[in-house]
């Protein structure tokens, strides 16, 4: 068991707070059909990027925030059902009545987003950024960077230190990239994965995430069964 304390938390989203895994190799063997490519070649560069970043490559007629969005906010209502990250919804309610500020930054876009906490009525978070938010998606930092500072600005912690919590190599490299401490999830990863790309700490899910103390807006957690 570790303990570290953070001024506080930034969460990616699909990997890490849910497993949307089968609606989405569903959504991209529709595409794949369509597009008239092996969806497996698709499935092994696109987790943790954003889908716009994937249609540049596969095709840039698509690349537009239109088509992405309106394709992204079919795949809660059409596609099998996601499943929440075992402690998942537990650590957010932690976060919220505990006041711990805290942001999802994620690679989807905010149809999806708000497609999935809607049909999985989970806690909505203070903040988020999108994919729409971004220039460049993960392994850029500007995501996490961007939310790290504001979350700072407006936190009034004298603790520098900010959480991310990833289960994606991409996603790991953005965070350390922006100057956070990176607990990874191997919820989609191998361990191996996610230290080789630089995470801090690994565990197998949420469960082994416990908030433990709140002083003077800095917050203590206990990481157990490290990895």
């Amino acid at each position: 068991m570790e303990s570290h304390s953070f001024a506080g938390v930034l969460l990616d989203f699909d990997g890490t707070i849910i497993d949307s895994t089968e609606a989405i190799v569903e959504n991209w063997k529709r595409l794949a059909l369509e597009l008239g490519v092996d969806y497996q070649e698709i499935l092994r560069t696109s987790h943790g990027r954003r889908s716009i970043d994937v249609f540049k490559q596969l095709d840039p007629s698509r690349a537009n925030w239109e088509y992405i969005s309106a394709m992204e906010a079919n795949i809660p209502l059409i596609g099998t059902p996601a499943v929440e990250i075992p402690g998942a919804r537990k650590l957010l309610k932690a976060l919220d009545s505990n006041g711990v500020p805290y942001a999802i930054v994620t690679s989807g876009t905010k149809a999806l987003l708000d497609g999935w906490l809607k049909v999985l009525q989970l806690p909505r978070p203070q903040e988020v950024t999108v994919a729409e938010d971004v220039r460049l998606g993960k392994p850029d930092p500007e995501g996490y960077r961007k939310a790290r500072d504001k979350l700072l600005r407006e936190s009034g912690s004298n603790c520098v230190d900010v959480l991310v919590m990833e289960d994606a190599p991409a996603g790991i490299k953005a965070g350390k990239a922006a100057g956070c401490k990176v607990l990874a999830v191997s919820t989609t990863h191998t361990v191996e994965q996610l230290k080789e790309a630089g995470a801090d700490w690994v565990v197998r899910d949420h469960r082994s995430v416990k908030l433990d103390i709140v002083d003077h807006n800095q917050f203590r957690f206990c990481f157990n069964d490290l990895l």
